[in-house]
């Protein structure tokens, strides 16, 4: 990167500054990884309905498909990440990602993408760069740290739909499917580049001190922060697939302002995740959980209230913390742990937010058939209620 990109990142509010070298090419792998899997994520469900003929019941399988395998994949990621070197484990997380849109290219049906669903599924990278993550940074500056490098994929997600709709309207799906894999491509080797890591200790363990997922769930502190954060997870999942339906429906905005108000949503993440950083690190943890939540009511209500396109463009800015969920959950869990079981522990409260997150889009389902504002009602009650929860500091106790 360019001293003068550099500068300008920098006058824009990214604080680089924290980031060591090996950090610095983790941010570079995800934003690479992030803009290829914008370019079709996007899109694929309308692709699966009008080239493959898929229903949405086969569609919707698909998708609870992803959500289980990823859940299903957490832990097993962690323990390799504390037993193996962290960096090789987050190259196979790439590389397994690498073959999908491949797959998606010449599928010819939607029983044809499940190989590459599966694949796509797979999150190995999840818990070992957050045990990577905190080995490798400055304690003092952890939450910031978390927020900028997720900052990343915020940043790849920002254009990287429009390009793809752009893309796949004039030269056709399967090149934006290539360019996909070679976005893969590039963030596994950016991967090659960074340090090796190891986990402390974990060679020096017998094998009944080397904790097992159920082993590690009797931590009284470790079960309600993962129970927290699944219900922070299930409450985003449960209305967030249904923005784009709420304003087609209730304000009958088209695809271009959607995805517009999308894009600005990926701007706002990226942005208030490093501004919270900044708050957490000063302030403690605590207070950017009740920030957080109290600016997602905030967003949620303004959003049933106003049709405006220039006040939806505030409100979406805002609603960009639902998206940060995952890095400030790494930045108050993972320090809690030893660096020995440190990717396994982690992987715990990821494992409960991939489960509620699978079980929420059906929930929300229900409610938005009964009426487009119910499941925004009930994330508005749901948020509020986190964020005392959060103030009262009851699940650091």
């Amino acid at each position: 990167m360019s001293k003068s990109i550099y500068r300008k990142l920098l006058t824009f509010g990214f604080p680089f500054e924290v980031l060591n070298r090996d950090l610095k090419l983790l941010f570079a792998s995800n934003l690479a990884g992030s803009f290829g899997d914008g370019l079709f994520a996007y899109l694929l469900p309308y692709y699966m309905k009008e080239n493959l003929k898929a229903s949405p019941v086969e569609i919707g399988g698909l998708y609870a498909l992803i959500n289980l395998t990823a859940a299903s994949t957490l832990f097993v990621a962690g323990a390799f990440a504390d037993r193996y070197d962290r960096k090789k484990i987050m190259i196979a997380g790439w590389i397994s990602w690498i073959p999908a849109p491949l797959i998606f290219s010449i599928a010819e049906n939607w029983v044809q993408m499940l190989p590459g669903i599966i694949l796509w599924s797979f999150w190995f990278s999840g818990p070992t760069s957050t045990a990577y993550i905190i080995t490798a940074a400055d304690k003092s500056r952890l939450t910031l740290t978390f927020t900028t490098i997720s900052a990343a994929w915020s940043l790849g997600y920002i254009f990287s739909p429009a390009v793809g709709g752009y893309l796949a309207g004039t030269v056709g799906m399967h090149i934006v499917f290539y360019l996909s894999f070679i976005f893969y491509a590039l963030a596994s080797l950016i991967l090659v580049f960074i340090s090796s890591q190891h986990a402390e200790g974990y060679t020096q363990r017998s094998p009944e001190e080397r904790h097992s997922f159920f082993k590690l769930l009797k931590t009284r502190k470790l079960f309600k922060l993962s129970i927290f954060f699944a219900a922070m997870a299930f409450l985003s999942m449960m209305f967030r697939p249904f923005i784009p339906q709420f304003l087609a429906d209730v304000y009958h905005y088209g695809d271009f302002e959607i995805g517009v108000l999308g894009s600005v949503s990926f701007l706002g993440s990226a942005v208030l995740g490093i501004l919270l950083g900044k708050l957490g690190d000063k302030h403690g943890k605590s207070y950017i959980i009740v920030t957080s939540m109290v600016l997602c009511s905030i967003s949620t209500i303004l959003l049933l209230l106003f049709g405006n396109f220039y006040i939806l463009l505030i409100v979406s800015f805002l609603a960009g913390c639902f998206y940060i969920t995952w890095s400030l959950m790494s930045a108050i869990v993972a320090p809690l742990a030893p660096d020995s079981i440190r990717a396994r522990w982690i992987s715990i409260p990821q494992t409960f937010s991939m489960f509620s997150a699978f079980m929420a889009p059906y929930i929300g389902g229900v409610l938005y058939d009964a009426s487009p504002y119910h499941p925004f009602l009930v994330a508005i009650v749901g948020t509020l209620v986190l964020a005392l929860l959060a103030l009262t500091r009851v699940f650091e106790k």
